[in-house]
């Protein structure tokens, strides 16, 4: 039998994501991906409960961390590849059109001085770029659409696709924000479901249809099956349509403003002024037309 990556999940309530561990159990061996560094808005806290929480979990199973990996800059938490950096050694990688949304968000946040050239990270990533986990090779998927940068990546017989699809109960990820594309990601949706049907497929988000328990797991032939945007996965204009009319309805996440900023910088939180604090920057008014929560 074809050996297979074991894949751990880490469901974080607050933010309703899911981080994971892929791990090469016989050389020792795995990448964190889409890691979150928890934030309370409410009072403005950050800390690392989840990354420490992941961290004790290698370290119990005494693997070597060799990547710290993002799929895209998220809107929803802020990414701990930085602290775990420090923590682990490991680099940190995301996509290459991280350069294009650090761009358009560095306007955003009228700081033109930011770096612009993907630099944060010790490596992006293109479309077909290999790597090694373990003894697993990892291949990279460019699959732009929910944000310009979003990447999947397929280990063995698992594919990591970040806010492409969720479950089957759950259909597809919002196209709306800026920089995304409701036509780029039909056909982001449509190479991942060109994947082997038994091709696990871990989501980065889980919203508990009907109040059900976490569920994040897969696969190809089961998203074919059953999700319940199949209908409109069947054609790019009636996706299209579906998927824009559906977006119109959704008010922007609660963080998108908080999270920008930090993981444009590959979760470096911004500088303590001279008073010894951070501050966040949230520019007023800078999305319009999105609907009020």
């Amino acid at each position: 039998m074809t050996r297979k990556p074991e894949v751990t999940g880490f469901f974080d309530k607050r933010t309703f994501s899911i981080q994971y561990v892929v791990a090469d159990t016989e050389k020792r061996c795995c990448a964190i991906i889409d890691p979150v560094l928890d934030y309370d808005p409410n009072s403005g806290a950050t800390g690392t409960m989840n990354a420490d929480h992941i961290l004790r979990f290698i370290a119990e199973k005494g693997y070597k961390v060799q990547w710290i990996l993002d799929t895209h800059p998220h809107a929803d938490h802020f990414s701990a590849a930085d602290y775990l950096k420090r923590k682990t050694g490991a680099p940190t990688a995301i996509g290459e059109k991280i350069t294009e949304v650090q761009k358009l968000w560095n306007g955003f946040y009228n700081q033109p001085e930011a770096p612009a050239d993907g630099s944060q990270w010790d490596r992006l990533f293109a479309d077909g770029d290999t790597f090694e986990i373990g003894g697993f090779e990892a291949r990279v998927m460019f699959s732009p659409g929910h944000t310009l940068a979003s990447i999947t990546y397929v280990v063995g017989d698992a594919a990591f696709v970040h806010d492409t699809l969720f479950m089957p109960d759950g259909g597809t990820a919002r196209a709306d924000f800026p920089g995304g594309d409701a036509g780029e990601l039909w056909q982001s949706i449509q190479d991942i479901l060109a994947l082997p049907d038994d091709t696990r497929l871990f989501t980065g988000h889980d919203y508990q249809p009907g109040g059900r328990e976490p569920r994040w797991e897969s696969t190809v032939a089961e998203q074919k099956a059953g999700n319940i945007h199949r209908a409109a996965l069947e054609g790019r204009e009636n996706f299209v349509s579906m998927r824009e009319a559906r977006d119109r309805t959704l008010p922007m996440p609660r963080l998108i403003l908080h999270a920008l900023q930090v993981n444009i910088n590959a979760g470096r939180l911004p500088e303590p002024e001279a008073n010894g604090r951070r501050y966040l920057k949230i520019p007023l008014d800078l999305l319009p037309d999105a609907k009020w929560a």
